[in-house]
């Protein structure tokens, strides 16, 4: 049975991908690993699950998932098929998203090792992570693996550095252990990579951007209602910084923090997602440096939630961003 889903597996992915023209298509055209020598890269939009697929494809050690829904039939096969490779292949998915639990069915059916996030149904928690390692690169970021979440106006950041690396597969070796009864959390520091609950590294670490920041603050949110941010962010216009938030229009808890912005003078537009579609981004330029991930920037994300964000400073993702806000700033509208 197992040999058949395997064989299954190799011809789905053997005959998908993305249409010619998608914008996953014209993303990569290299194989991940492939003629890129920078230590990171950002992604956006659907090109994430390109590198998503191409990065478990060619592992040859270990591919391990930390992801809020998953719910890629694709995905799913692909790491059943790395399993039966002999890889080290291991997934955390959330319990409460119905696609998640489903899909945790699928890989024990195809031997793939799985476990469920123990979330705090007391604190409303969820397990929000967006992860991959696949032998020494990692992504991190906001896209969800849902079966329409490539329609998401969303960014990855794909790293290569040594210490990022070994820190976000610590972090998933940490809630490996705690969904397995075992809670041994890391202790909290001070590095590129961040994480909520446990500690409030995400916090921190936005908040100490938000405050240092000088030249300009440039942001795409899916959720912003947190008091501390909203403040950081009127505290950095008024320094006189370039500030400018985009938000997205069909969360109506955006609108109380649309209108706090706009009364301290900042920037604000609503970004023009079409139709079943959503900015999902929780993206912050600050001056020369990028922070992303999980987390949105809200009393749960900062303080609730198991989330995980990354930071860099690399230029190359910085103009890569800054290029792409510059063209959604100037489609989006505000009032």
């Amino acid at each position: 049975m197992r040999f058949a889903l395997v064989l299954l597996a190799v011809c789905v992915l053997a005959c998908t991908g993305p249409p010619p023209g998608s914008p996953a298509a014209a993303a990569a055209q290299q194989p991940a690993g492939a003629g890129r020598p920078e230590p990171v890269r950002l992604w956006q939009d659907a090109s994430i699950f390109k590198l998503v697929g191409e990065l478990i494809e060619s592992a040859h050690r270990r591919v391990l998932v930390e992801v809020y829904e998953l719910g890629r039939a694709d995905l799913v096969l692909s790491l059943g098929a790395r399993r039966a490779g002999g890889l080290d292949v291991r997934v955390i998915t959330d319990p409460t998203v119905v696609a998640s639990r489903q899909s945790a069915d699928w890989l024990d059916r195809l031997g793939v090792a799985e476990r469920v996030y123990p979330v705090d149904d007391g604190r409303h928690q969820i397990d929000h992570v967006k992860l991959l390692v696949a032998d020494g690169e990692a992504v991190v970021g906001g896209m969800n693996w849902g079966a329409h979440s490539d329609r998401n106006h969303d960014y990855a950041l794909e790293t290569r550095v040594a210490a990022e690396v070994d820190r976000v597969a610590a972090i998933f070796e940490q809630d490996w252990a705690l969904a397995g009864g075992r809670p041994a959390p890391l202790a909290p520091i001070q590095g590129e990579v961040a994480q909520t609950a446990p500690g409030e590294e995400i916090r921190t670490m936005l908040e100490g951007r938000l405050a240092t920041a000088r030249m300009r603050v440039l942001a795409e949110v899916y959720t912003l209602t947190d008091p501390a941010v909203i403040a950081g962010i009127a505290l950095a216009k008024r320094r006189g910084a370039d500030v400018r938030v985009l938000l997205d229009p069909n969360q109506p808890y955006n609108r109380h923090g649309y209108a706090l912005l706009r009364a301290a003078g900042v920037d604000v537009r609503w970004y023009p997602v079409p139709r079943g579609t959503l900015l999902h981004a929780k993206i912050g330029l600050f001056d020369g440096t990028l922070v992303l991930g999980s987390a949105n920037w809200t009393l749960s994300g900062l303080g609730a939630n198991h989330e995980l964000d990354i930071e860099t400073a690399d230029p190359e993702a910085v103009a890569a961003f800054a290029f792409r806000f510059t063209a959604d700033w100037a489609r989006s509208v505000g009032g």
